[in-house]
This record gives structure tokens, sequence and C-alpha cells, in this order.
């Protein structure tokens, strides 16, 4: 039996979400149904409002409200440190930890060239152009410790270091509370080289 079209559009809708597939987006799909209206309403608002209201940060490329964000608008940063993360949601993370008050600068991606993602499909060229404002003195990859992160990172450093600006990577390593018996190769041996003096 197929669905009516208004529900058939709407699974087609979630499924169209990563991570959704054919069951989780139709129980999406009849939980919306029951929902009440004024919910529904307000679900449909909250969508229309992330796409109408939001726009990226001409600075940094974060996510904001306002241009440029707060956090590049806060004269109490310390504007001569500069984070690279992968995505908006990363920066939200370092926020929340509450211990670098430096700037960011959000690439949007990675560099993935089984992909197809090369320099000009990330946002790439205004970190550079950032990058001549003297004030800037270290610049902080903070991508993930994926092939594609690292390839990014390694690509980064390249570009920076002429410069003469100080280009330091994230430690990676054993996680808080994790077994050293339970890692593999690859985490002890990023343990192993990004050990800290005690």
């Amino acid at each position: 039996m197929q669905y009516p079209e208004p529900i058939a559009r709407l699974i087609a809708s979630y499924m169209n979400l990563p991570g959704i597939g054919q069951k989780t987006a139709t129980r999406l799909a009849f939980y919306t149904i029951d929902m009440k209206d004024e919910a529904v309403n307000d679900f449909a608002k909250s969508l229309l409002s992330v796409k109408r209201d939001l726009t990226y940060c001409s600075i940094c490329g974060n996510i904001t409200e306002d241009d440029p964000c707060e956090i590049c608008a806060d004269t109490n940063r310390d504007h001569s440190t500069v984070l690279v993360v992968e995505e908006a949601k990363d920066v939200m993370a370092f926020e929340k930890v509450q211990e670098y008050r430096g700037l960011y600068h959000v690439l949007n991606g990675v560099l993935s060239p089984m992909e197809g993602t090369g320099p000009d499909d990330i946002n790439l060229a205004s970190l550079i152009k950032r990058l001549q404002d003297e004030s800037i003195k270290e610049v902080i990859i903070a991508t993930n410790a994926t092939t594609e992160g690292e390839a990014t990172a390694m690509y980064l450093s390249r570009l920076i270091k002429p410069a003469g600006i100080k280009v330091t990577r994230l430690a990676h390593g054993l996680s808080v509370g994790s077994d050293i018996e339970y890692a593999d190769e690859v985490t002890l041996s990023k343990a192993v080289s990004g050990r800290t003096e005690l």
C-alpha cells in the first residue's frame, strides 16, 4: 500500500536528513501527524527561522544572527590567536568548555580529493586574507583526527608557516577514562608523540 502523497513527501523530506533511513523517516512522519497543530507550527517556524535569520560571519565563517558574529566583535577576546575548525558546531563545543578565549575560523569542510573537495571548496581564502593582519601570532589547527582532517592540517601548516605565524595542532591521543589496552595503534601513536612534561 502506498502512503498518501503528503505523507510520502514528508517521509522523503525526513530521509534527506543525515542518518535517517526509511523506517525512522516513516516513524517521524507519523509522529508529526499526531502532533498538536501548535507544535507543528512551532516546528515549521523553527525550520524557516534557521534558514531566514541565520547567516555566515563575513570574518570567521561561523553561523550567526549578526555580522560580524559576537565572537569576532568581542574586543575582550585574544585577537592574536585563531583556532581553525571544520564546522560551526565545533565552535560551539569549544565555547562550552570556556578554556579558549581567542578567535575562530570555520572552514565549513575539509580537503578530500576522493570526494573532489579542494582548497577552493572550503572557507580558506578568507583565512589567508585574515592572516595578513599582523596582530595574529598563532593559528591553532583543530581539524578532526581523520585522514581528511590530517591532510587539511598539513596543507594549512605548509600554507601558513612561510608567513612567520606560529602554527600549532590540537593534541590527539587517549581520551580521559579510556583503557590503553582498547586503544588502536594510531591513537597510541598520537598519544606518545603528543606527550607533555609533568
